[in-house]
């Protein structure tokens, strides 16, 4: 089962992954794809170190995604990866513009292969007015392209608004 949640800053999507991660039983590895350059980032990280169980297992990876999961999923193990969005970001600023292709190219196409569990959370940027900066522009095309392409695969996809979910596709909560 492969499941995408969406969902704008706090709107609890996180939270519902890690839910649906404990409840499934399996042995969990969470992928971490943030990069911790500034306090923020690494009072955010913290607070998700903070809620999730110690018996976790923790990778970061904030470029090689396809890579990570693809040597980490077997059947009877779940991966959550957390999130798209950062690791998207990651890729846009890489100074070798072909990491971005490589790397989007890569996780599309091993996503459809890989046993066991994937939950994929990714922050869902395209619900308000066209940002006037040509980055934050392309960061946006490039989320909700990705976001649509992953849809595509997965089996359920869920909008969480305020801590509520909503499910776009598949099977309910």
């Amino acid at each position: 089962m492969k499941t995408l949640i969406l969902g704008g800053v706090r709107s609890g999507k996180s939270r519902l992954a890690e839910r649906i991660a404990k409840e499934c039983g399996d042995p969990v590895t969470y992928i971490a794809t943030a990069t911790l350059e500034d306090g923020e980032m690494r009072a955010r990280a913290a607070l998700h170190r903070a809620q999730r169980p110690d018996h976790w297992r923790v990778i970061e990876e904030p470029v090689r995604l396809a890579d990570t999961l693809g040597a980490q999923a077997a059947a009877g193990r779940c991966l959550l990866v957390d999130c798209l969005t950062l690791w998207l970001t990651n890729l846009l600023g890489a100074d070798d513009g072909a990491v971005f292709e490589h790397e989007r190219a890569a996780l599309l196409a091993a996503l459809p292969a890989l046993d066991g569990r994937v939950i994929l959370v990714a922050n869902e940027t395209n619900m308000g007015i066209t940002p006037m900066g040509e980055l934050s522009r392309r960061y946006c095309d490039e989320a909700g392209r990705l976001h649509q392409d992953i849809a595509r695969i997965c089996e359920r996809v869920v909008l969480t608004v305020a801590g509520l979910p909503q499910v776009l596709k598949g099977q309910p909560l």
